[in-house]
């Protein structure tokens, strides 16, 4: 068996570093820059979710909002860290603080994570457009039945919740 060494010389490029990691696709990350429009990006990790607006700059971008999970269990006492609902009321609250920065409409930026029809990631695309922005997004991918079915344990806080955010 052949042992095949690695490409070197002077015509060898070596891609971006976060492209070599599987970190960054910059054919989709170009396509969102390109309309001009602030990209609301939605990110789950293992315990919580966050929702940041982001506009580009060629210095670099910079971020007009975050929202954590946490963010909700300090203000409102919601307790739940990583579900449809909680990422429901992350993008409602982060799309309530956008509108104070003037920011009407957006692009939705979900990175590397799957867009899987029902996710999380869409609940809080939902939350945001409830809040009063505008975006293109297909209905279909939105976890509707979660949301307006909570569980009987979370539903009366949720409402809650719901309103003191639209509502501030």
């Amino acid at each position: 068996m052949i042992k095949m060494a690695k490409a070197t010389g002077p015509t060898y490029r070596v891609a971006f570093r976060r492209r070599r990691e599987g970190r960054t696709d910059y054919n989709k990350r170009l396509a969102l820059i390109k309309s001009n429009k602030p990209r609301m990006v939605v990110r789950k990790t293992n315990k919580s979710v966050i929702v940041q607006f982001v506009n580009y700059s060629p210095k670099g971008d910079t971020t007009e909002i975050t929202v954590h999970s946490n963010t909700l269990q300090k203000l409102f006492n919601w307790d739940s860290k990583r579900n449809v609902l909680t990422a429901y009321l992350v993008g409602l609250y982060a799309a309530k603080q956008a509108k104070k920065k003037n920011i009407k409409d957006f692009v939705l930026d979900i990175g590397l994570h799957p867009a899987t029809k029902g996710s999380l990631l869409f609940a809080s695309l939902k939350g945001a457009v409830d809040a009063g922005l505008n975006t293109n997004y297909n209905e279909d991918m939105v976890p509707t039945d979660k949301l307006s079915n909570p569980p009987e344990s979370k539903k009366n806080l949720f409402e809650q919740v719901k309103s003191k955010i639209l509502n501030s």
